[in-house]
């Protein structure tokens, strides 16, 4: 028997949204957590990128968010700005008609202006810890009626050292919130957070099939100094014609300067 998302416990609503999105069968991950979440259980999922843990924890929250209350009922705390706009992102889509105010919180951003936003109300923050904790302090941030804490790729939080200041920020929230929290792996900081935080939690683990490559080829581009390297990489991608690749940079500067030729590399790919 084929698994739907109404079946999960979600609404029909909800539901029809997902399939107008092209969401007609949840992964693994989102059978599994769902309905425990939708049941007010706090949830460890164990899983890789990709295996679909956004909507796992964020259908839940959207199921119940209250759109007339303009408190911060969940707070989504990632380690990268890019995640945080992911995920923000991914919330929108999934909100379908009356949706939720969702903030996107992250330093590099005037925080006037997030701060504004809050003042307005906002029922869902995804952000980073650094700049939660930033309106926290400034009293900005005000979480009393929070419901739910979700902690996203929390071991790479602790790999960029936020756990200090995800644990601030959980102290900071109701004893009574519902939490999830997902890590790809369990290192003993996290292990500890868990027991700390987190409120008889149910695990889910979830492994991602990985094939490994058969045959691995190397080649090296030699390109003369003063070319630029952005346009080098078009003739490349051109003969190589890869399905999918992963373009590593050396700063940020270089990555803001491949980010400004995306449609480029995009439509090579």
């Amino acid at each position: 028997m084929t698994t739907s998302f109404e079946n999960l416990g979600l609404s029909a609503t909800r539901a029809q949204q997902l399939e107008a999105l092209g969401f007609t069968e949840p992964t693994t991950i989102q059978a599994k957590t769902i309905p425990l979440l939708l049941e007010g259980h706090d949830v460890v999922g164990q899983s890789q990128t990709g295996t679909g843990k956004t909507a796992a924890y964020s259908l839940p929250i959207l199921e119940q968010v209250d759109s007339n209350n303009p408190a911060v009922q969940a707070l989504i705390l990632t380690p990268t700005r890019e995640l945080a706009q992911q995920v923000a992102t991914a919330i929108r889509d999934f909100s379908g008609g009356r949706r939720p105010y969702i903030l996107t919180v992250y330093g590099g951003q005037p925080i006037e202006r997030q701060i504004h936003n809050l003042e307005r109300g906002v029922q869902i923050v995804v952000g980073t810890p650094g700049r939660i904790i930033d309106l926290l302090e400034r009293k900005k941030l005000k979480l009393e009626q929070l419901r739910w804490a979700v902690l996203d790729e929390a071991d790479e939080m602790l790999s960029m050292g936020f756990i200090d200041d995800v644990k601030q920020i959980l102290k900071q929230t109701p004893t009574t919130r519902q939490t999830a929290c997902f890590s790809a792996t369990m290192p003993r900081e996290i292990q500890d957070l868990i027991v700390q935080f987190l409120h008889s939690p149910i695990p889910v683990a979830v492994q991602q099939p990985q094939a490994a490559p058969t045959k691995i080829e190397q080649h090296a581009y030699f390109v003369p100094r003063g070319w630029s390297k952005i346009r080098a990489l078009q003739p490349i991608l051109e003969v190589e014609n890869p399905t999918a690749a992963i373009i590593f940079v050396r700063s940020e500067e270089h990555t803001s300067e491949l980010q400004s030729h995306s449609d480029l590399v995009c439509r090579l790919l």
